[in-house]
Parts: C-alpha cells; structure tokens; sequence
C-alpha cells in the first residue's frame, strides 16, 4: 500500500516537475518506472522466495531506466596523494554507468539485508531518507548563493521524489515498530532502496549517498561470504 500510494503521488507530481524543465519530466519518468520495477520485482520475491544468490542481481534490471536517463558526469575526483600520478580527476566513461549499477544493487539489498527486528527496514529507510532530504535543501541553499540554476533543479527532483516517500514510510513506521503489526517483506525494501538510488543517481549525488549507508556498508561486507 505504501508503494502504491508513493507511485500515484509522484505520477502526479510529474506534472510538477514540467514546471522546472522538460529534460527532468523524462528523468522524473525515468526514475518512477524504475522504481515501478523494483516494487514489482520485490512482489515476486516475496511470493516464490527467490535465492540470494539470484536476488542480489535484480536491482540491476531495475536500474536500467534512470541509467538511460542519466546525463550528469563521469568523472571522479583524484584523492590528493594520487594526483601526481593520475591527475586532478579520471574520466570513468562507461564503467561509471556499472559503478551507478552497482549502486543500485547495494542500496535495495543492504536495506534488505538489515532485516528481521521489528521496525529496522522502515526505521533505517526513515532516517536515510530525511538526511537525503537535508543534504538536497542545504545544497539548494548553497547553488543558490552561487547561481548554480541546474544544480537546483536537480535537488528539487530529489526532493519531489523524496518527501512522497517519507510520508508514506512515516505512516508505515507506525504498524512495523515494535510490537509489529505488519511485516513489510522484500516489497518495501527493494522499493526503498530504488528510490534512494534513484535520486542519488539522478541528483547527481551518487557517491555522497554512500556516506549515508555506513552501516548498511559495513553488514553488506560483513554479510558476502553468506550471499554467496
């Protein structure tokens, strides 16, 4: 119910996005149907049970469109000690679109991964989402200042994508918390780790979003030789 709820307000917050530009009424598009796929990816795990080992790829079926969709750069910025030997930044080309893949993958599996307390998929969902929110609105404040007009556009993407779901997921909160009343299954964690991966990718703050997802890094590490 949740996902259905989120899908229907960002269908018409569509709409909303046109107001800004129209190359981000197709990324807006974009990230709604990957997200689509992930839900309905999510329903079929829970209902036949899929091995991890097969489960761990799905997200990258997903992923596909907001990829598509992506126009952002492909380059990384050189750690300092490195820079004397490749430079100030590296053109990754295509192996940044299997990096954001990649990203993907992890973002809706480290959200399962961390399963199985009550309230621990939606709680932890709840609090990366809000300091997604926080990061989108300090960086408006600041491209603000800079009039850096493209680069709030983006964030207000994020942000149209983003505030849906922590209602939807606030509300949740409330029926998974301990004691538990409803168990949110594969469905929601998949759906939650899609739209942060989304707007990470197409906020162009894909590689900020893992510093929000350091516990789930380290349960991911900790957890390979199991997945496997």
């Amino acid at each position: 119910m949740p996902a259905t709820i989120f899908l229907i307000i960002n269908t018409v917050g569509i709409m909303y996005s046109k107001v800004y530009q129209e190359k981000l009424v197709f990324m807006h598009c974009a990230a709604v149907l990957s997200i689509s796929m992930a839900i309905l990816l999510g329903f079929v795990d829970d209902v036949i049970d899929i091995a991890w080992r097969y489960k761990i790829w799905i997200p990258m079926f997903a992923s596909l469109p907001v990829l598509v969709a992506y126009s952002g750069v492909t380059y990384v910025v050189v750690p300092i000690p490195l820079r004397s030997f490749l430079g100030d930044i590296v053109d990754l080309n295509y192996l940044y679109y299997i990096y954001m893949t990649m990203l993907s993958i992890f973002c809706t599996n480290s959200i399962n991964i961390y399963a199985g307390i009550n309230g621990i998929e939606v709680g932890q969902s709840l609090v990366i989402g809000c300091c997604i929110l926080l990061y989108n609105v300090i960086e408006i404040s600041l491209a603000h200042v800079a009039g850096k007009f493209e680069t709030i556009q983006l964030h207000m993407l994020s942000i149209i994508i983003i505030v849906p779901y922590l209602c939807v997921t606030k509300a949740l909160f409330k029926f998974n918390a301990y004691p538990s009343q409803v168990f949110v299954g594969d469905t929601f964690c998949y759906f939650s780790g899609m739209v942060f991966a989304v707007v990470g990718i197409l906020g162009h703050f894909s590689k900020t979003l893992l510093l929000f997802f350091i516990p789930q890094i380290i349960n991911f590490v900790y957890s390979i030789p199991q997945l496997l």
